[in-house]
């Protein structure tokens, strides 16, 4: 058996093809049975709450996790034969950062920003404030005169901002600063004894970058927007850990759970070769 290899990917334009690229139809597929090698833990990082996180698996024919992280990294569940068992320890973690405030106590100190639009209560938590933002704007002296003022409560916080280009907007996530995606996959390397030598995570856009850009070996799939992928190469410490895919493998064109499979194949050809030699290789039409 491969060493043990704790997975963690992105949902939405990573591993769920929705984006504007097509899927490699075999990719799915061959992702599920790379999800049921005994050696794998997966979990799925995203920004989507726990009711959109289950519809993107029944939606998508996604394979159940081990693990889901989710609201943008300020909530943690394990998965069992009980359903979703939330991380305590991880709620309490986080919520030092604000003292002991919750979002709802935040949003009265930007009623005034004239660029923040709230999103939909469905997309709000405990500690997730989210906003709306124009698709361009100045973002660095946006999240200037957020943190001026959060700092003056004694707030440390977390502004990620990406874009959701089919929508035409930005999205703004104020969250408590040790809840982003990147300490939430260090709280679950440790939690479960993992190591930069048996993790790997897999993203594609902007809230991704604080992973892409870490110690953790990571996964850039092909469809990702060029601008990250330039911002994630040249944020990169070390280039050996970050994997930008390009297609390729076992004739996959790179794109969503394609390019997860190719990064992994790279950074664990050991754990592709297993895969590779599984009975029942997955069948379909020719990759696109």
């Amino acid at each position: 058996m491969s060493s043990p290899l704790l997975l963690c990917t992105d949902l939405d334009r990573t591993l769920i093809p929705n984006g504007a690229e097509p899927e490699s139809p075999a990719a799915r597929p061959w992702f599920r049975r790379l999800a049921a090698l005994p050696e794998v833990t997966l979990a799925y990082v995203s920004g989507r709450h726990r009711a959109l996180v289950e519809a993107a698996i029944a939606d998508y024919d996604l394979p159940m996790p081990d693990y889901v992280v989710g609201d943008v990294g300020t909530s943690i569940h394990a998965l069992d034969g009980e359903g979703w068992q939330p991380i305590v320890e991880w709620q309490r973690q986080i919520g030092a950062d604000w003292g002991g405030a919750h979002a709802i106590e935040l949003r009265a100190l930007f009623t005034d920003i004239a660029e923040l639009s709230p999103q939909p209560d469905d997309r709000q938590g405990p500690f997730k404030l989210s906003y709306f933002t124009p698709a361009r704007l100045d973002v660095a002296a946006l999240r200037a005169r957020m943190r001026e003022r959060l700092e003056a409560r004694g707030i440390r916080a977390s502004l990620v901002w990406s874009v959701d280009e089919a929508a035409d907007c930005g999205l703004l996530d104020l969250l408590p600063a040790n809840a982003t995606k990147y300490h939430a996959v260090e709280f679950l390397m440790q939690r479960l004894g993992r190591d930069v030598a048996t993790t790997v995570f897999a993203g594609d856009s902007g809230n991704d970058l604080e992973v892409l850009t870490s110690p953790i070996p990571a996964v850039l799939v092909a469809n990702a927007h060029p601008e990250v992928r330039a911002e994630a190469r040249q944020g990169c410490a070390d280039p050996a850990r970050l994997y930008c895919a390009r297609g390729g493998w076992q004739g996959l064109n790179g794109h969503y759970a394609a390019g997860i499979l190719e990064g992994v194949a790279h950074f664990h050809p050991e754990l592709a070769e297993r895969l590779l030699a599984a009975p029942e290789t997955p069948a379909g039409p020719p990759a696109l």
